[in-house]
């Protein structure tokens, strides 16, 4: 279970760092789409990136894990509504899903739940 809790942190922050810093132009354009402000964007940012670095800290601080895992799987699931909100085609609701379910399966394995 170490093996794949590690592994599902080091994916999570993995992906959301490849997102929000070597893609950020496209999140310029999403956030335009779904009409919200660039401080909105940049304050969703800044929670997502800390919260990977939770996620990666936990390798060495455990308790840091499922609270970070359960709010990464909150803002999944905003995401979720948010491409529902503006009728966005499914394939772009698959990569907030794949991290929701990748959040919920590490709070799962982090609280004894699976």
């Amino acid at each position: 279970m170490e093996i794949a809790s590690l592994a599902l942190q080091v994916t999570i922050a993995a992906s959301i760092w490849l997102v929000w810093v070597l893609r950020h132009d496209n999140i310029v354009t999403e956030f335009q789409h779904f009409g919200f402000s660039n401080l909105f964007r940049d304050f969703i940012g800044a929670i997502k990136i800390s919260l990977a670095a939770l996620l990666i800290a936990g390798i060495w601080f455990p308790a840091l894990i499922p609270l970070s895992a359960l709010f990464m799987a909150f803002l999944m699931v905003c995401a979720q509504y948010t491409n529902f909100r503006v009728k966005n085609p499914i394939s772009k609701f698959i990569p907030s899903f794949a991290l929701l379910s990748l959040s919920l399966c590490l709070f799962a394995l982090q609280t004894g739940r699976a």
